[in-house]
């Protein structure tokens, strides 16, 4: 008999990169916002994440807006991964927009317009409407099909049930033709909008849980409904206030949400829109979900930039500012000044200051256990002894770069755990700050435009320019 053979199957579910944070899922904190030691991929930071989860809590009961925090310490603390842990504790209901200090001067646009824009990106606008709908369980689907193509349009039959009542509707050939693309069938539960005829699949009734022997992970179960067929529903849109700008900014129309090329939007677009929203909070069609922009490296603003977010945040509908630097008394850009983070003073005294320390050695290699995880790497016990050594010694991030460089040094000599030697390798490979600036120093003499001057290379120098 010949033997069969399987080949194997790879879940392709998962198509994102691994980046830099993809395994932070949250801040870690219980529900009286105390920072467990590990959870959620985050690490270490117990008083930062604390007060980020405070942060984040007066953001989901909207008792703040319009203010600024500013995450401060060294390279390589966690600043990122405590405003990504932010975003993720947030949910996908309240906007969280990105920006990196350094992204305003190649847009083509002026910064304080850039500003304005992350700004709207961060404000929420939730409104709600009401529309009739017809939800039910599929009892059956008839479509009656011409005999001759082309003779006539499908017609057919819809019969619709709930716990208390069942309909027969007919069918035109648009409502057929929905039906077939949403592949709605027997025991599947839907609602469809009467103003627009949209269908959408609520999931498959319990009573039909058994109708198949297997079922993907996707297939989602729903009680049959209750009352009448047709109910009024609140139906609730989360658009944010640049897309509602884009939108109703005629030089661009909506399609530049898809194309990102949005241009200058005019101040009076803005006012009409907000007087317009402030129309319908009012008669409590809306409400204004304030949400979170994040600013990375914020010494990279100008003075310029500094006075447009001073009287940003006294606006009416600011979302709470969370900043980030990681550097120290430095020189404001745009100004011979020089002030703490290279932020200006009167900005400076806005900020609620959450600061982030080293990571200790045990943290170094919880979060080196981590990283193994989320790229799918085994290594052994000494080895990882030896990689957090390396964090120790180096740096966080040079150690986590060694990770998948050691997984490749391992796969080359066929193995399936990384070892020491695997480690020792690319670390010999690879030089970290330190040992390439010691390099530098050695023989700076054979660099180009060296500007760190010793004896002898100073006579060099000397004697090249007289020459």
């Amino acid at each position: 008999m010949a033997e069969v053979k399987i080949s194997e199957m790879r879940d392709l579910t998962r198509i994102e990169r691994i980046g830099a944070h993809s395994h932070i899922r949250g801040l870690g904190l219980d529900s009286s916002l105390e920072p467990r030691l590990s959870s959620e991929g985050m690490v270490g930071q117990t008083s930062a994440r604390k007060a980020a989860g405070v942060i984040v809590k007066m953001v989901q009961e909207g008792k703040i807006a319009g203010r600024a925090v500013l995450l401060a310490g060294q390279p390589g603390t966690g600043k990122t991964a405590i405003a990504m842990g932010m975003a993720k504790s947030l949910g996908q209901e309240t906007p969280f927009a990105m920006l990196a200090g350094s992204e305003l001067y190649s847009l083509e646009m002026s910064k304080t317009e850039a500003l304005m824009q992350a700004f709207r990106k961060a404000i929420g606008v939730r409104i709600k409407e009401e529309a009739e709908v017809i939800e039910g369980e599929v009892v059956e689907v008839q479509i009656d099909r011409p005999a001759v193509a082309g003779a006539a349009s499908k017609t057919g039959k819809l019969t619709l049930k709930t716990t208390d009542m069942e309909t027969v509707y007919d069918l035109g050939g648009k409502m057929i033709e929905a039906l077939g693309k949403e592949k709605v069938q027997s025991g599947d539960v839907i609602a469809i909008d009467k103003a627009s005829g949209k269908i959408t699949k609520l999931g498959r009734s319990f009573s039909r849980s058994r109708d198949y022997d297997a079922m993907g992970p996707q297939t989602k179960f729903v009680q049959c409904p209750e009352g009448e067929l047709q109910k009024r529903k609140e139906i609730v849109h989360c658009v944010t206030l640049h897309e509602i700008d884009v939108i109703n900014s005629r030089t661009q129309g909506f399609l530049a949400l898809f194309t990102g090329d949005t241009g200058e939007i005019r101040a009076e677009v803005r006012e009409q829109i907000d007087t317009k929203v402030a129309e319908w909070r009012e008669e409590g069609k809306a409400e204004i979900v304030p949400g979170v922009l994040f600013i990375d490296e914020v010494h990279m603003l100008d003075i310029e930039c500094f006075s447009f977010l001073n009287r940003a945040l006294e606006n009416d509908m600011a979302p709470i500012l969370v900043v980030a630097t990681n550097r120290g008394i430095t020189t404001i850009r745009g100004t011979n000044y020089k002030s703490p983070h290279g932020i200006p003073i009167d900005f400076l005294d806005r900020l609620l200051i959450i600061s982030t320390q080293p990571y200790k050695e045990e943290e170094i290699r919880k979060i080196l256990d981590i990283r193994c995880q989320e790229e799918d790497v085994e290594m052994s016990e000494d080895a990882k002894i030896l990689l957090t050594k390396i964090g120790v010694n180096t740096s966080l991030r040079y150690a986590i770069h060694l990770i998948t460089s050691a997984a490749l040094a391992c796969q080359k000599r066929k193995g399936k755990i990384v070892e020491v030697d695997d480690v020792t390798r690319v670390y010999n490979l690879f030089y970290d700050v330190k040992r390439s600036t010691q390099y530098l120093m050695e023989y700076q003499s054979q660099y180009m435009f060296n500007e760190v001057p010793t004896g002898d290379a100073e006579e060099d120098d000397t004697t090249a320019m007289v020459s």
